[in-house]
């Protein structure tokens, strides 16, 4: 067993060393993937090491960059695609909804489409307009697309393999706050399947549910939870489509509340759609109504202000508290 301490971000450049080695067919492309090795330096060193040809530097053309890893992936490669910044990815929307997501389908299962899109997103790194967004529901909602996001190093380690490894297209959502968050990662052992929930912290009185950069306030929370004799277990959803709705159902029918946490506007967001399946599955379980703790209705604000937009520590307190008062 090799267990190594590491970033995010160095886990991430770790798993896409480790996936251009094991398959000549696994590409990078982006915008400054090459020689700068991206914005946020994942893929610092891919291309002195793996040359032009398969770590390969874009022009600023986001639809031209997943469409042409479209065209890749049907030629049996398995292209790996950075969007720069969550707010870039719109130009490409298009492609990826009425190309992407429905080729498999429109073809009746005979072609393939293993395309990852690796996509930082949400807030807390004090950036302008277009740099903070949380679009997670929004490729959530597109049958055809799996949608996860990490929230440690092993994780950003062995999902991004798993998902490099699927036949189907992948929105990897990476929380760029987190990236320089350091873990134990165990390069040898696989922790669990891609889509897969995982409890991180036991509890019996409340289930907290997050992924992403709200995991780790939630087990902050959690912790401060406890010096008030509250027990919050907290469930790391890992994967927004599909939901283990399985994993979170056994959760929920053990403490009997849940709130759901994300960066995300709770309107419409991953949090209502969690709400609904398990209100559904657990009504009789429930002592309390679903609780959801997200970003507002309103664009993400300027940076001096996000620290009031943003979920923290209070939030999500005054929720579980709210909870266990019914």
């Amino acid at each position: 067993m090799a267990i190594e301490k590491m970033s995010i971000a160095k886990a991430l450049n770790e798993s896409l060393r480790k996936a251009m080695e094991t398959d000549p067919k696994v590409l990078i492309m982006g915008e400054d993937v090459g020689k700068l090795g991206g914005v946020f330096r994942i893929t610092d060193g891919l291309q002195k090491d793996f040359g032009e040809e398969r770590v390969i530097d874009t022009p600023l053309a986001e639809s031209g960059i997943v469409g042409t890893a479209i065209g890749l992936a049907l030629r049996g490669y398995r292209p790996v695609v950075e969007i720069q910044f969550d707010g870039f990815v719109f130009p490409a929307y298009d492609q990826i909804v009425t190309q992407l997501a429905k080729m498999h389908a429109r073809a009746l299962g005979k072609i393939k489409l293993p395309v990852v899109i690796r996509i930082p997103y949400a807030g807390g790194i004090g950036a302008v307009e277009h740099h903070s967004e949380s679009p997670e529901a929004l490729f959530a909602h597109v049958p055809g697309l799996k949608v996860v996001s990490p929230s440690n190093a092993s994780d950003a380690y062995w999902m991004l393999q798993q998902a490099i490894l699927s036949d189907d297209p992948v929105i990897f959502f990476e929380p760029k706050r987190r990236y320089w968050d350091k873990g134990e990662v165990d390069v040898d052992a696989i922790p669990g399947e891609l889509h897969k929930a995982r409890v991180t912290r036991s509890g019996t009185d409340l289930t907290l549910a997050a992924y992403g950069p709200m995991v780790k306030v939630c087990m902050e929370a959690a912790a401060a939870a406890a010096e008030e004799g509250k027990s919050v277990e907290v469930v790391d959803l890992r994967s927004m489509s599909p939901v283990d709705f399985d994993g979170l159902q056994a959760s929920v029918e053990r403490t009997r509340r849940l709130v759901v946490v994300h960066e995300a506007p709770v309107f419409l967001g991953v949090g209502a759609e969690i709400a609904a399946r398990i209100t559904e599955r657990c009504f009789y379980h429930l002592e309390a109504p679903v609780l959801r703790v997200g970003g507002f209705h309103a664009p993400y604000p300027p940076a001096r202000l996000e620290d009031e937009y943003l979920p923290g520590l209070d939030r999500v307190l005054d929720a579980v508290d709210r909870s266990l008062a019914y």
